[in-house]
């Protein structure tokens, strides 16, 4: 009796049928992978440059007096200080009697002036994000404690107006100075890669 043996003439062909599947689809996952990253790093390169020009703003109005928050003729070349009108009127805390003595001092109005330029320079150009967070956290953590918003009423018995106890806008920019560092946010739109690509930079990473 003749034993028929089965055959499997196309069976050969169906791995081959798969990968030729898998290629365009592998890359269309890769392609849909970098859009999203490629997206997402723009917007944290946006939210760097913005966060930037919140520094190098306050910096400029305060230096020149541009009429916003620091009146024509009262800027610090004018002869103004920086610190003087918002330290000096610090009215809760813990710290209050300390502001009040750096209120208006020369080594504060320009440690404080250095910051605003050093930071909001830092971040719009997209280098030394690390250092710019750290000295960014410091001075909003002081400004937190100048306006002291666990507090329901003032020294003098009237109402903070706190809206909240805890999180406020100091503490959300100190939080975005932290992330924009973390994820390296200069390497778009900015000169993050060449700054990372120095000497110096390489060799001391806090720098980066």
């Amino acid at each position: 009796m003749a034993v028929h043996q089965p055959t499997h003439r196309s069976s050969h062909h169906l791995p081959s049928l798969r990968r030729d599947r898998a290629v365009p689809e592998a890359k269309a996952a890769g392609s849909a992978r970098a859009g999203t990253l490629t997206a997402r790093a723009c917007v944290l390169a946006s939210a760097r440059v913005l966060m930037g020009f919140v520094f190098l703003w306050a910096f400029l109005d305060k230096t020149f007096g541009l009429g916003y928050a620091t009146a024509s003729g009262k800027g610090w070349i004018d002869g103004g200080s920086p610190t003087e009108g918002f330290l000096g009127h610090v009215a809760v805390g813990p710290m209050q009697s300390t502001f009040h003595a750096w209120a208006g001092a020369a080594w504060a109005d320009g440690l404080f002036m250095l910051g605003l330029l050093g930071i909001g320079a830092a971040l719009v150009a997209g280098v030394a994000l690390r250092p710019a967070a750290l000295a960014g956290t410091v001075m909003m953590a002081l400004m937190w404690v100048a306006e002291w918003p666990p507090a329901r009423h003032l020294s003098d018995g009237s109402a903070s107006m706190s809206t909240n106890p805890f999180a406020d806008y100091h503490l959300i920019y100190a939080v975005v100075l932290i992330a924009l560092a973390t994820v390296s946010a200069g390497d778009v739109l900015g000169l993050g890669r060449l700054w990372a690509r120095l000497p110096v930079v390489r060799g001391h990473a806090w720098l980066r």
